[in-house]
């Protein structure tokens, strides 16, 4: 007997083991943009003062101005939280836990960034903390990118961003040593 044509057939292989699309599921990508956003807000609030202080210092002829970070920043925390949840959504695993666990940290590191930078003007801490997270973003790519491919794919504008930040890090730090210390 063949299925008629209003049945259709139960997907199979790993997309039906996924987390299915419900209310749950939708709060859930809610949740995780939600952490993202705290993540950025508490970076935010050592960034206060951040266009005055980034004015202040000798910049390479290549650093963005300063109204290209938030708007970059937003896309950025936007795609991390949509990658998490994506992975959030494979079925429960070790490998899951360890890929989520993974992002966590590296958003804690990216908050301590700002904070380190802008508030404390601690330049090669801040170089220290981004070289971390640059491995840490480095390592949750690969751990999504097993779990789920798109998941590690939206993770590389950020990881690519990392790379031009620290850079720039380095760069500012080396250039502004009053400011950012030795």
């Amino acid at each position: 007997m063949t299925p008629s044509p209003s049945s259709s057939p139960r997907p199979t292989g790993p997309a039906s083991l996924r987390a299915p699309l419900t209310p749950r599921t939708w709060a859930a990508l809610a949740g995780w943009l939600l952490l993202c956003f705290i993540a950025a807000g508490i970076g935010s609030v050592a960034s206060v003062q951040a266009p005055q202080f980034y004015a202040q210092l000798v910049q390479p002829t290549w650093a963005p101005p300063p109204g290209v970070f938030g708007p970059v920043w937003s896309v950025l925390y936007a795609l991390m939280g949509i990658a998490a949840w994506l992975v959030w959504r494979e079925p429960a695993s070790t490998a899951r836990r360890q890929a989520l666990a993974l992002f966590c940290v590296q958003l804690a590191l990216n908050a301590l960034w700002s904070w380190l930078f802008f508030r404390w003007q601690q330049g090669a801490w801040a170089l220290a903390d981004i070289a971390l997270l640059g491995a840490c973003v480095a390592a949750t790519f690969v751990a999504f990118l097993r779990l789920r491919t798109l998941a590690g794919a939206l993770l590389l504008p950020y990881l690519a961003w990392i790379s031009f930040a620290a850079a720039l890090n380095y760069t500012l730090w080396r250039a502004n040593p009053g400011l950012l210390g030795t």
